[in-house]
């Protein structure tokens, strides 16, 4: 699945007949990898990085890695993602498909994710919902994730992000024994730097701080 999947994306890229066409890098160091408010890495640092192709036509693709610590033998996540954005004169849209994979975890855990993002000036509406996973990561294969978020630009060249997000389905359920649960955060970002505040709706979850640094690199 996955190598076909990767095939797909790649082969979809190199035979665009579009005239533009970019293919940008990213890589990134963080205090902590959060994903929908909790940690990925057992509260350790993370070191990830990704790769995108973009062309006019709105189509998009990329891979995306990190390392995690989650309590299997599972050392590093490998995420595959393709989708359509496109802007409009007052409004923008997004959707996508993205499969996150875990090549050595001791188990079946991969997903994937139908997504569809609807955008306006400062604000954003995202739905993910969960479209396949393997035995061992659910066996309801039902998740529906829901968020908001909202930026503005303030100060010299600083901005100012909230988020909301709200987690639900049988899978939720088997992961962390509630029905459904709230994330939220605060950030502030500058030139690469982003200092941050999350926390969740879920038992014994603290307020925590993060902080990052990232860089993007046009190839």
């Amino acid at each position: 699945m996955k190598k076909s999947f990767l095939s797909i994306t790649l082969l979809t890229a190199l035979t665009s007949t579009s005239s533009f066409a970019d293919i940008t890098a990213n890589v990134s160091a963080s205090s902590n990898y959060y994903w929908r408010g909790v940690t990925q890495t057992n509260d350790a640092a993370a070191v990830s990085g990704g790769i995108d192709y973009s062309n006019e036509s709105g189509f998009y693709a990329g891979t995306w890695t990190s390392n995690i610590d989650f309590g299997s033998e599972a050392s590093y996540e490998l995420d595959f993602y393709a989708g359509f954005s496109k802007e409009l004169e007052s409004f923008s849209y997004d959707v996508g498909y993205i499969y996150y994979s875990y090549p050595d975890a001791d188990g079946s855990t991969d997903f994937g994710e139908l997504y569809g993002a609807l955008s306006w000036q400062w604000l954003e509406t995202k739905v993910s919902y969960l479209t396949h996973a393997q035995s061992d990561a659910s066996s309801e294969e039902d998740m529906l994730y829901v968020e908001l978020n909202a930026s503005f630009t303030i100060l010299t060249e600083t901005e100012l992000a909230f988020h909301l997000g709200r987690s639900s389905g049988d899978t939720i359920t088997e992961w962390y024994s509630e029905d459904d649960y709230l994330d939220y955060s605060v950030s502030l970002s500058k030139n690469g730097f982003t200092l941050g505040l999350t926390k969740t709706s879920l038992d014994d979850s603290d307020l925590k701080a993060f902080v990052s640094y990232s860089i993007d690199l046009t190839l």
